[in-house]
């Protein structure tokens, strides 16, 4: 099943001409706050007059669009898309929540982000349908940080360490 997803979102992501290559792709990730983050930031580039498309729990939203979702991160073949849908419609920056099953079941594959936000972990999301331990869980929510430029960490979080440990991308931390 895994390089099956990897193909289709290979597939999907050329199917569509490689839309997320036409903006500045912003991922978000953690186990809570990654909603609010995604608007907050939203809210703070679009009044800076950026054009943004959101993708998230809360749908995809985009100037003149709303869209509901099934998944924080949406199959490869819908991801895409949007993503097309958003660039055509002139969005110059896409924020999306980047979920741990997302990256795990290569929903977001194909697409490299300029900036990925961590904004904690904890326990959640273990068991039968989803991770099978903690060490899976942090190891999906790391992967997200393979294909950014610069990566955004909660410095506050106990985990911290353990997601940033060894990346490629340019760290910056934030916290209290």
């Amino acid at each position: 099943p895994g390089k099956a997803r990897r193909a289709l979102a290979l597939m999907a992501s050329r199917l569509y001409g490689y839309p997320a290559r036409r903006m500045t792709m912003i991922g978000i990730t953690g186990t809570k706050g990654k909603t609010t983050t995604a608007h907050l930031l939203a809210a703070v580039l679009t009044a800076a007059g950026r054009r943004v498309g959101c993708i998230g729990t809360n749908g995809a939203v985009w100037p003149g669009q709303r869209h509901t979702l099934g998944y924080t991160t949406p199959e490869s073949c819908d991801l895409q898309h949007i993503l097309r849908d958003m660039a055509d419609d002139g969005c110059d920056t896409c924020v999306m929540e980047v979920s741990s099953l997302g990256l795990k079941f290569d929903r977001a594959a194909e697409i490299e982000f300029a900036v990925g936000v961590f904004t904690n972990l904890s326990p959640d999301h273990i068991g039968p349908d989803e991770h099978a331990d903690f060490a899976e869980y942090l190891f999906w929510k790391r992967a997200l940080f393979r294909r950014c430029r610069v990566g955004v960490f909660n410095n506050d979080d106990p985990h911290v360490g353990k997601i940033m440990q060894g990346l490629p991308c340019r760290a910056v931390t934030y916290g209290i």
